[in-house]
């Protein structure tokens, strides 16, 4: 019988694919990622039984949709209502700012697509105090 002991060998852990592997993992989730940001718009909604009315400050834009669907800003008319020509309007009467509250002022009988329409106007331009002003209904 031989019972000389052999010499054992240490075994090894190769680390080398291991990290090629996660590098490539890094490189195809760095190059699939889009960094495109969503527009966002948020709201905050008033209560419509209060007995306040929503004070319009000087420095704010105001927008208002007609029941047929025509808009107005700070007062002046517009000549159609394009989207196109609403977001001219606003960028002539603001300028570069756009940390102004904006209130949007619909007529009861206004259609729901035109008042999206001013509030997507105002979001797209960079706009994010967006509120929608609404009056006490009478009591009795």
């Amino acid at each position: 019988m031989n019972l000389q002991s052999r010499s054992k060998e240490e075994p090894e852990v190769n680390l080398t694919s291991l990290i090629d592997v996660v590098l490539l993992l890094l490189v195809f989730f760095m190059v699939s990622t889009s960094f495109v940001r969503e527009t966002e718009i948020s709201l905050r909604l008033p209560q419509a039984r209060t007995q306040t009315e929503p004070v319009v400050q000087a420095d704010s834009l105001e927008i208002i949709v007609t029941e047929t669907g025509g808009y107005f800003v700070n007062g002046r008319a517009l000549v159609n209502s394009e989207r196109s020509t609403l977001r001219t309007a606003i960028e002539r009467t603001i300028g570069e700012s756009r940390d102004l509250p904006v209130f949007v002022r619909a007529d009861a009988l206004a259609t729901h697509q035109a008042v999206v329409t001013a509030m997507d106007v105002a979001g797209q331009l960079g706009f994010v105090r967006i509120s929608i002003a609404t009056v006490t209904p009478p009591e009795g």
